[in-house]
């Protein structure tokens, strides 16, 4: 059996990998930290592992050790990481230097995998073609205006420095599915007959459910490819009104108010909001990093190598990923 280290494997993306990991016998080990949830992480045959990626000294005693026992991993999926943060230097830190230190002890230690896959994000390239609306494609220069997006940009280029390490990254765009909670927020607000939105310029949104992204790590490890870089959406694109619509409809929702909010509006709140979060020692899912990310109006991006190079076919478009998603959080008890 080859071993496959998840990096991140209680969050969100990573539960879902390590699912798939299992189904495929493969050898998995789930990287978490000691404090996280193993809520999603139930099997009698995974192997947990938790990796200091704070502490170079630490880690890399702990990648020997686990060289010695196991001779190391055949493939990495890295999906460790933060999203949002009460400081922004902790992106950079998180994102950048916790990847470039892991990936610098495993050249150093000769324990290079066989793939590294790098779980990144659209949101390296930032608010590019907003006027002409069209796709982001892999050509294109990044343009990150958040420090979520820079720090996920360093650490691509990091990789793509290093000779001949084997990567792959995968740029999501906005990623829902069952266990997802930012999303989920929007359902709950949808169930009391309200609904948000930002702005009056048409906002052009992409998504990829999670089982997709799943899909397209796999994808990367049957065909084997080393050193490129692809976007992953479901193909489609979608007006800023039809996800709320889709929920509306999933939860037989008769009527709701629908409220734009001036972006002027919404970047005082998201202010304040980091101000507070600050004070409170606690993230907040509305920032200034956040209102930045819906401020953008493009998210069209180019999936045609993806689809093209790795045979990757979308299995859930919005309606059906939203139907799957909304049945879940019924039937967990969440709405």
């Amino acid at each position: 059996m080859k071993n496959i280290l998840i990096t991140g494997a209680s969050g969100f993306i990573g539960s879902f990998i390590v699912e798939e990991a299992l189904k495929k016998g493969l050898s998995v080990w789930a990287g978490v930290r000691p404090t996280s949830s193993k809520a999603y992480l139930k099997q009698e045959e995974l192997h947990f592992i938790s990796f200091d990626f704070d502490d170079s000294d630490k880690l890399r005693e702990q990648l020997l050790l686990f060289k010695q026992q196991e001779g190391g991993f055949d493939y990495i999926v890295h999906c460790a990481g933060v999203t949002k943060c009460v400081h922004q230097s902790d992106f950079d830190r998180v994102n950048y230097w916790q990847t470039k230190r892991f990936v610098d002890l495993l050249c150093e230690l000769q324990m290079v995998p066989t793939q590294f896959i790098h779980i990144s994000t659209l949101s390296v390239f930032g608010p590019i073609h907003e006027e002409t609306y069209q796709p982001i494609v892999e050509q294109d220069r990044p343009q990150p205006n958040t420090a979520y997006g820079m720090s996920k940009l360093k650490a691509e280029q990091h990789l793509q420095q290093l000779p001949d390490f084997p990567y792959v990254i995968l740029r999501p765009t906005g990623v829902y599915g069952p266990r997802e909670r930012d999303y989920f927020m929007m359902a709950q607000s949808i169930k009391k007959h309200l609904d948000f939105s930002v702005g009056y310029k048409k906002q052009d949104l992409t998504f990829i459910y999670v089982k997709d992204i799943v899909q397209a790590v796999f994808l990367t490890i049957e065909k084997g490819v080393k050193q490129r870089s692809y976007f992953l959406s479901d193909g489609k694109v979608y007006s800023s009104r039809t996800f709320s619509e889709l929920i509306q409809k999933e939860l037989c929702i008769s009527f709701v108010i629908r409220i734009k909010c001036p972006l002027i509006i919404l970047k005082v709140i998201s202010l304040l909001a980091e101000f507070f979060a600050g004070i409170s020692g606690k993230s907040s899912t509305l920032n200034s990093d956040k209102f930045k990310i819906m401020k953008q109006r493009n998210w069209q991006c180019d999936i045609t190598p993806l689809v093209n190079e790795l045979g990757y076919k979308p299995e859930f478009d919005l309606q059906k990923g939203v139907k799957e998603t909304i049945a879940w959080y019924k039937k967990e008890g969440w709405l």
